[in-house]
């Protein structure tokens, strides 16, 4: 399992659109994938589970994933959140 602190960068935050991408995102793993905000976690790969978190831009979370391509998981995620477009 990796764990990994990330900063959400887009600049609209994670609502509707960006939160759609990023469950797309999350997806393309095998390996399961955890966000956790404050006391919440949830499924990377649930709609309705991301966006119960409400996260504006500039927001700190972790993110966790175990599986055979945890580490492949925990880049593509980091770089979608990374990228303010």
């Amino acid at each position: 399992m990796i764990t990994k602190d990330m900063t959400i960068e887009i600049q609209s935050g994670l609502e509707a659109r960006p939160v759609a991408v990023f469950v797309q995102v999350a997806s393309q793993f095998a390996s399961s994938i955890y966000v956790q905000h404050d006391n919440k976690r949830v499924n990377a790969k649930s709609i309705m589970g991301m966006m119960t978190l409400g996260l504006p831009a500039g927001e700190n979370i972790t993110v966790s994933a175990d599986g055979d391509d945890e580490a492949e998981a925990i880049k593509g995620i980091e770089e979608y959140l990374s990228n303010d477009k």
